[in-house]
């Protein structure tokens, strides 16, 4: 009953209160929306619209809507109600919405309802609801590329389907803005076409010649159509087709002469296009055969290069330059050549005689000869010999006692033994075949004989005679032999003699050294080259690679595994000239290489390469000789032992000119050092006469220098390579002598200079030599007695200054002692002359009286007598002995004056006539040299 109770008392309740309640419903609005906003404004479209059913109306307040509220972390939107009855409102954005930042937006939304009140109070929230809103694009960014500039290579001769790829990139959030629809070339007249994608390709094939270098403007534009606001360049290199090689050479390399070792390839690599590599073997060739005598030498004679190089004395020269002394080489035809190298050309129709004297008989069975040779093919099938150097019978027959000569390319030498020296089978005709004898360049060949052995060297490389055939000796004869160069003497077995066997070709230094051989240092020597191939810095060459030189280091062979050791080491090939004065020109160069490939039945294939190396023209010196170019000497000391030395004062200077920095129109003078090859005295005028003069060099002022001396009556020569100071040390003590110096006047002497075998010379400088005669020469004087001479030395005291600039004023010198002693002397003679002259007279005029004949008379003042007192004084110490006993003579006459006047008798009148005539020729012969009183001098 309770329970009843209860129930019926809550429904009553219930009834009770539904009576006063009002706000019934909640708020009712879609469970999902979807909105839309363009960004950079604040309105949001969505859909569907933003509407909220109450159905409490049209109670007031219960079924009107207050609100929408906005559950969401920082969402930048607001939800505003536009009309509470209706339920209407509107989502806006609080700020710009910037799509790039965030292009959506989901939060939660709920309407509430105005509820009992304006206030709101107890209002109903509807349930929630999900809203989607998305950002619409705007299109405010250009397209931007990715990189400021674009480089690529291509190779000419291809079509390139996409050389590169441009992109450029937009900010856009949108599919529409953001993405890239096109690209273009805004450069014009381009062989380029680009696609959508940024492609870039060539319309046409690219040649290398023609243009390396291609630039090119790109323009982008998005799907908007909105262009990027700067274009890119894009730089298209184009590169040959590949093709292995060197590259990186110069094709010519300039050498300043005096600059050492400079290397020719800094830059240069080897370019494999890609091909792995197992080895490299690279030749680099020096080719300087039209240099000289196939390169650059020392082109001294051959005397001073034998000289220079040690070599053993006696050589003779075959083919020296035409003189007075060896004229018969004036027929041949020289070529001075370059670089004063004396060459002499045969062309099969020229041919010398060696004179008798020159070259001796026997040769013994040791002696060398040695040439120059440079002799390509004989023409046609059968070639006849063709002989350098001959020595065959002058007359009545024909044998050859030894000669060189080619045949068919084989250089043979034919030695045919006397029966007095050997009488059995021996060793005659030595052949040799080597590819030097007909290649048309210069080659240096040395036969060595030491009998029965015979050895040959090429450029100083031994060979050995391929045959060598045996002869009978020649039998002997009383038949002169005839030495020839260039062809063989026929002059016997033929109806007129003539040469034969011409040779075809060139020959330089040829000569023949009797009774020596010579060693293959000296052959080296004399055929070296100064210049050739090096490696600079030797020691930092990669240990794998090995390198070669032949002997005139003129090729150079590498060879390595490594690509770039081998790179290296090419990088480091140089050219070197030692010569001070080298021959200017150019050298050409040859670099070949060899490859192999990996396990590779082809392989690449390196081109070989040509280039020069130019030799600058060096500066010339200029040679000066400069002293004391008029010499005087008194006559005792031209048959002095000592003699005159000619160039006691002598000096030799060498200058160049250099371009001065300052100035450039100008240049300065620098004093060089060299070496000096030959210095000839030449006598100007009449040559030496040997019985009364000579020049004369001491053997001893040669010791320890590169030097010799020839002397003839035309002059001396002092050769051999030296320096200046040894020199003028050496011509500083030539000397002249000459045993008769009275019947002198003067002499003239000339002296040159040469370097290089008189490719540079001196200037010609004059010496002059006279002599200072002796009061010997007499003086023409009267009755009447003469003034002392030491009146007239003291009246000119600068005189014996100047004649001897040792002289110390106030001190007597031993000379000036002499002079006193001689002028004392002659005036004894000159008075006890007259005196004895006076008494002739009287006792002739005594005779007349005596036999009456008046046409005897004697008149003494007409009476003109020369004396000469020092007629037979050869040396200042005899005249002083002689002054010393004439002195002591007056003091006996004047002693005995007295009684000489009356004693004297007609014998010894006589005795005075006798002498006065034997002195009178004598003094005239005297007076006749013409001498004045102001150049006598008494010693």
């Amino acid at each position: 009953m309770l329970r009843i109770a209860g129930v019926l008392a809550v429904v009553a309740l219930g009834l009770s209160s539904a009576h006063t309640k009002v706000n019934k419903h909640k708020p009712w609005i879609e469970t999902s929306y979807h909105g839309v906003i363009t960004e950079n404004t604040d309105i949001v479209l969505l859909d569907p619209p933003l509407v909220a059913l109450d159905k409490d109306a049209p109670i007031p307040y219960a079924g009107e809507i207050c609100a929408f509220n906005i559950h969401g972390l920082e969402a930048p939107f607001e939800a505003v109600v536009l009309n509470g009855t209706s339920g209407e409102g509107q989502l806006r954005a609080r700020g710009l919405v910037d799509c790039e930042l965030q292009k959506e937006y989901t939060f939660i939304i709920q309407a509430h309802d105005c509820g009992s009140g304006p206030g709101g109070t107890e209002g109903k929230k509807s349930h929630k609801a999900v809203v989607h809103i998305q950002v619409n694009d705007v299109n405010e960014f250009a397209p931007v590329f990715r990189e400021p500039q674009y480089r690529a290579a291509v190779t000419e001769g291809k079509i390139y389907d996409s050389i590169l790829q441009v992109e450029a990139t937009d900010q856009d959030c949108s599919p529409q803005y953001s993405q890239i629809c096109n690209y273009q070339i805004t450069t014009t007249n381009t062989p380029f076409a680009i696609d959508r994608n940024g492609n870039i390709r060539n319309t046409e094939k690219l040649n290398y010649d023609h243009q390396q270098e291609y630039e090119i403007q790109v323009t982008a534009w998005d799907c908007g159509q909105k262009r990027a606001l700067h274009s890119v360049p894009v730089h298209i290199d184009v590169r040959p087709v590949c093709k292995p090689g060197w590259q990186g050479w110069n094709k010519r390399v300039d050498y300043e002469p005096g600059t050492g070792s400079k290397q020719l390839f800094t830059q240069m690599h080897l370019e494999t296009c890609g091909e792995p590599l197992s080895s490299v073997r690279t030749t680099v060739e020096l080719q300087t055969s039209h240099i000289g005598k196939g390169c650059d030498r020392e082109t001294y004679s051959e005397k001073s290069l034998q000289k220079l190089c040690g070599a053993s004395s006696g050589s003779t020269d075959l083919l020296p330059a035409p003189s007075t002394a060896t004229n018969w080489t004036a027929s041949l035809v020289s070529d001075s050549g370059r670089d004063s190298d004396l060459i002499f050309r045969f062309d099969g129709r020229q041919a010398a005689k060696i004179p008798d004297w020159v070259v001796p008989q026997n040769l013994t069975d040791h002696f060398t000869i040695a040439t120059w040779m440079k002799h390509g093919p004989s023409p046609g099938l059968r070639a006849e010999k063709e002989t350098l150097l001959c020595n065959s019978d002058k007359t009545e027959m024909n044998r050859h006692h030894y000669s060189l000569y080619v045949h068919n390319c084989r250089l043979v030498f034919l030695l045919r033994r006397d029966f007095t020296q050997v009488d059995t089978f021996r060793p005659a005709e030595f052949h040799w075949k080597l590819e030097q004898i007909c290649d048309k360049e210069w080659h240096y060949y040395v036969i060595n004989v030491e009998f029965p052995v015979v050895t040959l060297y090429v450029d100083g490389v031994t060979y050995d005679p391929y045959l060598v055939t045996d002869d009978w000796p020649i039998h002997p004869s009383q038949i002169d032999v005839q030495l020839t160069v260039g062809a063989c003497w026929q002059g016997g077995e033929v109806t007129k003699p003539r040469f034969t066997q011409y040779f075809r070709g060139s020959l330089s230094g040829l000569t023949i050294r009797p009774g020596k051989i010579e060693s293959q240092k000296v052959i080296s020597c004399l055929q070296a080259c100064k210049e050739g191939l090096d490696i600079n810095s030797l020691e930092s060459l990669d240990k794998s690679i090995k390198f070669h030189f032949n002997p005139a280091q003129s090729i150079l062979v590498m060879e390595g595994e490594d690509l770039e050791n081998m790179n290296t080491a090419v990088r480091k090939v140089s050219y070197i000239n030692s010569r001070q004065f080298p021959t200017p020109g150019v050298r050409r160069l040859q670099i070949s290489t060899t490859v192999q490939c990996f396990g590779e039945d082809t392989c690449i294939t390196i081109p070989t390469i040509d280039a020069v190396v130019m030799v600058l023209q060096p500066s010339e010196p200029r040679i000066t000789i400069t002293g004391v170019e008029r010499l005087s000497r008194p006559a005792s000391n031209f048959r002095a032992t000592e003699g005159i030395s000619l160039f006691q004062d002598l000096h030799i200077i060498s200058t160049v000119t250099r371009a001065d920095t300052a100035a450039r129109h100008t240049g300065i003078l620098e004093e060089i050092i060299h070496n000096l090859d030959y210095c000839d005295v030449l006598v100007l005028g009449e040559e030496l006469s040997p019985e009364l003069e000579s020049l004369q060099l001491q053997p001893t002022s040669l010791l320890g220098k590169h030097l010799d001396a020839t002397n003839s009556t035309s002059g001396m020569s002092i050769y051999g390579v030296d320096s200046m100071s040894n020199y003028e040390q050496v011509i500083r003590q030539v000397r002249y002598y000459n045993w008769q110096p009275e019947q002198l006047t003067e002499r003239r002497f000339r002296l040159t200079c040469s370097e290089l075998n008189g490719r540079y010379t001196s200037n010609e400088f004059n010496v002059e030599v006279s002599v200072w005669h002796s009061s010997e020469a007499g003086e023409h004087v009267s009755h009447m007695v003469a003034p002392p001479l030491y009146m007239q030395v003291v009246h000119h005291p600068a005189m014996i200054n100047d004649l001897y600039p040792n002289h110390v004023s106030g001190l007597p010198s031993a000379a000036t002692v002499v002079i006193v002693m001689c002028i004392a002397a002659l005036v004894v003679v000159v008075v006890l002359g007259i005196y004895r002259i006076h008494v002739t007279h009287q006792q002739e005029v005594k005779l007349a009286e005596t036999n009456k004949e008046t046409d005897m008379n004697w008149d003494d003042s007409a009476l003109t007598i020369t004396v000469n007192p020092m007629e037979n004084l050869e040396e200042p110490q005899a005249a002083e002995e002689e002054a010393s006993e004439e002195d002591e003579e007056e003091e006996e006459e004047e002693e005995d004056d007295d009684e000489e006047d009356e004693e004297v008798t007609s014998a010894e009148s006589d005795d005075s006539e006798e002498e006065v005539d034997v002195q009178l020729p004598r003094m005239q012969h005297s007076s006749r040299k013409g001498q004045s009183w102001e150049t006598t001098r008494c010693y």
